[in-house]
């Protein structure tokens, strides 16, 4: 047996029957809040030593690794001589951290905008940042985002402001600066395909989008009841909002169809066959040919394929003169 050998057999024989009667163990793995690591975050039962410094811990969120060696080393150079280190060779350091997501930035930029500007549904309220944003860690214990220093411009719809997070050491270090636009929206229904004229619109086909205010018009429809069961007047684009002068009703009666046409008047009904020479929905008036006097009358879409013509109605007859005298 070498003298090295023996030494090392001789502090193994002396260390483990000493650590026995301590409890101090190495830990395989640490959590740290904090951004030092302290002898108690690595080793169990270190006494008065455990707030001890010794190591810088890693980044917020991030996980490290820190050889035993090491670990006895400092260890022995602050009064821990004496613990078992469990055959580990390396223990994971993992710094604790909270995320706040770009979601959460937009959130707080929104309700900002909503308390400083004419906005004021911060549901409502679009943002979109001049640069990526990405995902924040901060301490655990680290309070809401808030802004400071928040500028507006309604008239270019720009935005800046420093991101302030309250017990976060890397906000205090360095707040970040976030710009871009601010933009109210609308929930507007819009179609997932797209329709050719006359197509009819059902429930399925449509689709709610949140779209710039900026680009709906008063005439934009803002529910899906006056859209379902109407036809397009004319080819429509998915994804676009809809506006009330591209529906209509249904088209009842196509050009070219042979329709039944009924002649009615008081106490009289005639029906004959007919061809429609225009389209119409309920209510249109349209030319039919009537085949058997091979003239062309005006009739009103009664339904499928249907449409009837009536009198015009006359004028109401004047009441007979009433005279009288006074006896």
């Amino acid at each position: 047996m070498t003298r090295t050998a023996f030494s090392a057999l001789l502090l193994v024989l002396v260390a483990v029957p000493a650590a026995a009667q301590t409890g101090a163990r190495l830990k395989a793995q640490a959590i740290v809040a904090a951004d030092i690591v302290r002898i108690g975050d690595l080793i169990e039962n270190a006494g008065d030593k455990s707030n001890t410094p010794i190591f810088r811990a890693p980044e917020l969120g991030a996980t490290g690794t820190i050889q035993v060696y090491r670990i006895i080393e400092a260890a022995r150079a602050n009064g821990v001589s004496v613990f078992d280190t469990r055959g580990i060779s390396e223990v994971l350091i993992t710094r604790a951290s909270r995320t706040i997501s770009v979601s959460d930035i937009e959130r707080t930029v929104a309700e900002t905008a909503s308390k400083q500007t004419n906005m004021s549904d911060p549901n409502n309220i679009a943002v979109v940042f001049d640069s990526a944003v990405r995902p924040m860690s901060v301490e655990p214990n680290a309070s809401t985002p808030r802004l400071a220093q928040f500028n507006y411009d309604p008239r270019s719809q720009r935005f800046d402001a420093s991101l302030e997070i309250t017990g976060s050491s890397a906000s205090r270090r360095k707040a970040p600066r976030i710009s871009g636009y601010l933009y109210e929206t609308a929930e507007v229904p819009t179609l997932i395909r797209a329709f050719t004229r006359s197509e009819i619109v059902r429930d399925e086909d449509i689709q709610m989008e949140r779209r710039a205010k900026t680009e709906l018009t008063p005439d934009t429809i803002l529910k899906t009841t006056a859209i379902v069961g109407h036809a397009a007047r004319r080819d429509l684009r998915a994804g676009a909002p809809i506006r009330v002068s591209e529906l209509m009703k249904p088209e009842l009666v196509g050009r070219g169809d042979t329709v039944t046409l009924s002649f009615e008047s008081t106490g009289v009904r005639l029906v004959v066959r007919a061809k429609a020479m225009e389209s119409g929905t309920e209510g249109d008036t349209i030319q039919v040919l009537n085949p058997q006097s091979k003239r062309t009358v005006q009739a009103t879409v009664e339904g499928p394929g249907r449409v009837v013509v009536r009198p015009l109605k006359t004028a109401r007859a004047e009441a007979p003169e009433t005279t009288g005298s006074v006896k």
